[in-house]
């Protein structure tokens, strides 16, 4: 018996053995492990242990300031943990790409004794794939050109989508993103196209300069497409070379100055990235166009300036697990988009065309929490059939998306067939620009939302009109607002506005600085953790701060002097609503709300 019993303690250990996995393997993506096994050629991100600390940023005034500081952190961050690595690469002879934004390096055309040797690594965490992705389709000129062209040229007036945000009712009061500065990646940009060449910040009307406001992340062909690039590799001026960047431009700012009004916010200026080549785009492209967002570059892609960043990018594509995009490299895109917003960017995603089940809403960069997730919706306000449902189930996170719909179905603009000639097309890619749009009316109408990406989203949403449904995806109610199909609502530009200048009670939920037309008062975040910012740049001497419980009770004083920002740390405190009082021996008082979670 006992002999018997040392065999069987002898075979379970040697099964164990047999089917334990080796530390570095477990880093490592299935489908990359699988192909360098397999002997092929593989490109493959490696993410690094460490990330950068940016939480200061949420305490810095402005967006020049809390872009510089982000752009400044990260890169310095990138290059003192990512030195020996490259290093080690270079002495290899293995191509890399490397990224600041997420402290990520993209490895090409290596094999299985790298990957192993580079996952081994303690200070990588991961490795994971650069699928190329294709959620988009090539649009191509229609066999009836020229009569869509004479129909085009025909057309005037302000189109429905434009209306339905009701973005003239702003242009009425004088607002027209003026002074904003809106950025797109996607497939390109026909930058010549009547009705955007004027709002290209790169064109003064007699010259063009494309330093800072064009970059190209396309640098080698994809082998999905069958047919040569025609606007070539490597550009360093804007083209587009499937139409649909050009599209989704034209819905933000496009206006040809003869009555044919298809953009938003017509005043705006623009800057563009191409991400995708003839619609196809990989993580490292998109995170290449986030990263050149962060800090854009001269057309020799040196001497990067965060200055030059816009106030909020559009993003009218998606990367798909069906594609190869999963978990594994989902946090790096995420991190490309929590860090644009900690430098006071407003990131604008399509939610998807995946639609109409529940829990649709399945691929980066709609599924972030930090992203505005846009659905879409027909001229009657109806959801469209393709625009993809909430709950986000594929991380487990379950949190309510869409955050909000606009018009996107018969979207006219215009299309890279020539310089006058306009299509239409339907998409949440149609949707995304026109809420990309309202931003830059916003922040042209309050420019003390510039650089507060959690408030803009604030105002967007509580300003939305309220839509119903009852498909009941995530168990809401046919009374449920918000919800998994409309999110907030109809996007509506003019009641943005008028909100932003009236914020409602601090405890609501805004989770970044609301600036009060009287007081000038900043509180962030809010609800808070464990502390909050709280900031009143235009007052003088001391200050005294008192907090107090919903009983009355007084839970905590502090006082300053100054108009600086100060911390308030209530480390302890239970969680709950609670009322503020500032008190200026000069100024006066203010009193608020603020929530702690």
């Amino acid at each position: 018996m006992k002999q018997y019993l040392i065999m069987i303690l002898l075979f379970v250990g040697i099964t164990t053995l047999t089917i334990a996995k080796p530390t570095w393997q477990n880093k490592v993506a299935p489908s990359i492990l699988a192909s360098a096994e397999a002997g092929e050629s593989i490109d493959f991100f490696i993410t690094l242990s460490t990330q950068a600390d940016i939480s200061a940023a949420k305490q810095l005034p402005t967006k020049a300031a809390k872009g510089q500081y982000v752009f400044e952190t990260l890169q310095a961050h990138a290059n003192l943990h990512q030195a020996p690595i490259k290093a080690w690469l270079a002495e290899q002879g293995i191509a890399y790409q490397s990224f600041f934004i997420a402290n990520t390096i993209l490895v090409k055309h290596a094999d299985l004794s790298i990957l192993q040797a580079l996952a081994q690594r303690t200070d990588i965490e991961s490795a994971n794939p650069n699928p190329y992705v294709q959620e988009i389709e090539e649009i191509r000129p229609p066999s009836n050109l020229a009569e869509q062209q004479q129909a085009g040229n025909s057309r005037e007036g302000i189109e429905w989508g434009v209306h339905q945000v009701n973005a003239p009712t702003a242009w009425g009061n004088g607002y027209l993103g003026q002074g904003i500065v809106v950025g797109g990646q996607d497939t390109g940009y026909f930058w010549e196209h009547e009705s955007i060449i004027n709002q290209y910040r790169g064109w003064d009307g007699e010259t063009a300069n494309h330093s800072y406001n064009w970059h190209d992340a396309i640098h080698e062909a994809n082998p999905n497409n069958e047919e040569e690039n025609w606007c070539g590799l490597d550009i360093t001026a804007p083209c587009d070379d499937n139409t649909h960047g050009t599209h989704t431009m034209g819905t933000m700012v496009g206006d040809d100055g003869a009555g044919n009004q298809i953009g938003v916010a017509p005043q705006a200026q623009w800057i563009g990235c191409r991400n995708m080549e003839q619609g196809w785009g990989t993580p490292a492209t998109y995170i290449e166009c986030f990263e050149w967002f962060l800090a854009p570059t001269d057309v020799n892609n040196e001497n990067p300036d965060p200055s030059k960043a816009p106030h909020v990018i559009n993003n009218s594509w998606s990367c798909p697990v069906v594609e190869g995009c999963n978990e594994g490299n989902w946090d790096v895109m995420r991190a490309a988009v929590v860090n644009l917003k900690a430098a006071g960017v407003v990131v604008v995603v399509s939610a998807g065309n995946t639609g109409d089940d529940c829990e649709t809403v399945v691929s980066p960069p709609a599924i972030f929490e930090e992203s505005i997730s846009v659905g879409a919706i027909h001229e009657g306000d109806s959801i469209a059939e393709f625009s993809a449902r909430g709950p986000v189930s594929v991380d487990n996170s379950y949190r309510l998306k869409p955050d909000i719909v606009a018009p996107g179905v018969e979207v006219l603009s215009a299309v890279n067939w020539g310089t006058d000639i306009y299509f239409a097309f339907e998409g949440t890619s149609m949707a995304s620009p026109h809420v990309a749009g309202v931003v830059a009316l916003l922040l042209s109408a309050n420019p003390g939302m510039i650089g507060h990406p959690d408030s803009v989203a604030f105002i967007l949403k509580h300003a939305a009109v309220q839509a119903y449904t009852s498909d009941g995806c995530g168990n809401d109610n046919p009374n449920e607002w918000p919800n998994n199909t409309f999110g907030y609502g109809l996007i509506d530009a003019n009641a943005a506005i008028e909100l932003s200048f009236n914020p409602p009670p601090l405890n609501v939920g805004i989770t970044d600085a609301i600036t009060s037309n009287e007081t000038n008062v900043s509180l962030y975040p809010n609800p808070f953790k464990e502390q909050f910012t709280i900031n009143i740049p235009t007052w003088e001497g001391t200050n005294h701060l008192t907090l107090y419980n919903i009983k009355g009770q007084k839970v905590h004083e502090q006082s300053w002097e100054g108009n600086t920002p100060v911390m308030v740390s209530l480390e302890g405190l239970a969680a709950g609503a609670y009322f503020y009082r500032v008190r200026n021996d000069v100024e006066g008082v203010v009193e608020g709300k603020v929530v702690k979670e």
